[in-house]
């Protein structure tokens, strides 16, 4: 319907006018109000121009376009309204051509608007806290186009598409602006404030951290923060809401642009949790933080994961032996890159770790570690020596030497006779120079069972070698008829190896 008024609108006086000075690049820069610049033009002038601009429901009450400072402190609340609702008008911004003097009318609204919310000392109303939050879903929730759900489904390390930016940003961006003064001013009675910003509301604000412009996952993330702090009674349902986006990333998409600011909130309610923590959190750690190390894209967000696993863990350094464990059980296979990243994580972890809490994972731990020792894969063996470099490290390693050098040193002493990189041998002899250090005897006691494996394990393999030679020959002077069965892909049995041993 309100087409018919845009028809209405005097093209050539407004491109002669107003508009002529109010492109996007110079937009922001215009503080005054409109009523202000056509000095030529009385107040009905404005009038009948905003009536055929927008809608005349839009319209009604006090003339949006009059600026705050011409209307008493009584009626400012109305004309705050009054703009809100004006601002209610969503435009294409697909063509930067089309309704270029209804843009800069709303522009003007929204920079008005945010200017009174910041200089405003009395308590927002009732209807402008509803009007806000109306203005605010009309313009904001909205479905992304197509193309922001195509492509692949991870937005790895190696992505580098660029990001898609929202053509309709410049009044996207007052809207947000708008939205974090008005839930940060202390003129918003937050027990009134709740019942307009409420659990479908911020459901949708959730939703909109999946966009692939970075401004706005940037401006929804400090919005998110800030609603968190304002409105304690919808805490555990963000921290409900959140819990269940970062479930359907792990478990089911394995795709969200937002993940990282997700967490970088986290981390910052984390440090906020009082102590002793409730079950409620301990579970989002196990069941949501640990589990978020699985996606092929952690390291778009390791990170901000990162910080908020050590919160957890400078809340209760109990929780140690439980995270490397689950990070264990998530530990990648074949992706090197994810595995240098989680090498990382586990020695910023271990600083944080004590004596009790390593006791408990310390054995499946470097049987981890030993194996990324020898692995081919330079980067890898390179990290997981670097551990030692750690001071706090090597202070709990030698407090646990007899559990860990026999685990340690078949790992060393099969990177110098077989490892083919020069940085990782160097790194390795340093190792093995320390733990000589460390503990002579034990060194040299693990040495001598190392070598002694090695032996059992040459001539078991010499052993099985001479059985199979034995068993093709056996074989080979056996007559083959058409009537004798032949086993193909088997190996002989205990009883046939033993007779012909």
């Amino acid at each position: 319907m309100w087409k018919q008024f845009l028809s209405k609108l005097p093209r050539k006086s407004s491109a002669s006018g107003d508009s002529g000075q109010c492109s996007n690049g110079t937009g922001i820069q215009r503080t005054s109000s409109c009523g202000s610049v056509p000095s030529a033009r009385p107040a009905s002038a404005i009038r009948r121009m905003s009536s055929a601009v927008f809608p005349s429901s839009v319209v009604a009450g006090i003339e949006p376009l009059v600026s705050f400072k011409d209307v008493p402190n009584s009626e400012k609340q109305t004309l705050f309204v009054s703009k809100l609702s004006l601002c209610c008008v969503v435009f294409d911004f697909s063509d930067p051509n089309k309704s270029s003097v209804e843009k800069d009318i709303k522009r003007q609204a929204l920079l008005d608007l945010i200017e009174f919310v910041e200089s405003s000392s009395a308590r927002f109303s009732e209807a402008a806290i509803a009007a806000c939050a109306k203005m605010c879903a009309i313009n904001l929730f909205r479905a992304f186009p197509p193309n922001y759900r195509s492509g692949s489904s991870g937005g790895g390390e190696g992505d580098e598409d660029e990001p898609m930016f929202d053509p309709a940003w410049c009044h996207l961006q007052l809207v947000y602006e708008l939205l974090l003064k008005f839930i940060g001013s202390s003129s918003l009675d937050a027990k009134i404030g709740k019942k307009h910003f409420d659990h479908s509301f911020i459901v949708k604000l959730l939703n909109l951290l999946d966009s692939e412009d970075p401004r706005e996952r940037d401006c929804l993330k400090t919005i998110l923060h800030r609603i968190y702090g304002k409105f304690m009674v919808h805490r555990p349902f963000i921290r409900k809401a959140v819990s269940n986006i970062f479930y359907q990333f792990v478990f089911e998409t394995d795709r969200h642009n937002g993940i990282a600011e997700l967490l970088e909130v986290f981390g910052s309610v984390i440090s906020g949790f009082a102590l002793p923590l409730k079950e409620e959190h301990k579970i989002f750690l196990w069941r949501v933080l640990i589990p978020l190390h699985k996606p092929k894209s952690v390291g778009l967000y390791l990170q901000q994961l990162t910080y908020c696993v050590t919160q957890f863990l400078e809340k209760d350094p109990k929780l140690a032996s439980s995270v490397i464990i689950g990070l264990l059980r998530y530990w990648p296979i074949i992706n090197c890159q994810k595995e240098v990243m989680f090498l990382s994580e586990i020695e910023e972890i271990l600083e944080s770790t004590s004596q009790a809490e390593f006791q408990k994972c310390m054995v499946p731990l470097f049987r981890r570690i030993a194996h990324c020792i020898t692995s081919s894969h330079f980067q890898v063996a390179e990290r997981a020596l670097f551990v030692w470099n750690n001071d706090h490290i090597i202070s709990l390693i030698a407090q646990n030497r007899q559990v860990i050098m026999p685990l340690v040193v078949p790992a060393l002493e099969q990177n110098i006779q077989n490892h083919w990189n020069q940085a990782v041998l160097n790194l390795t002899m340093n190792v093995k120079k320390m733990f000589s250090e460390m503990d002579e005897d034990l060194f040299s006691s693990c040495l001598a069972k190392h070598k002694e494996d090695e032996e059992k394990r040459v001539s078991l393999e010499v052993k099985r070698k001479l059985t199979w030679e034995k068993l093709e020959s056996a074989a080979a002077f056996q007559p083959v008829t058409g009537h004798t069965a032949v086993l193909v892909g088997h190996q002989p049995s205990a009883n046939m190896i033993a007779t012909l041993i």
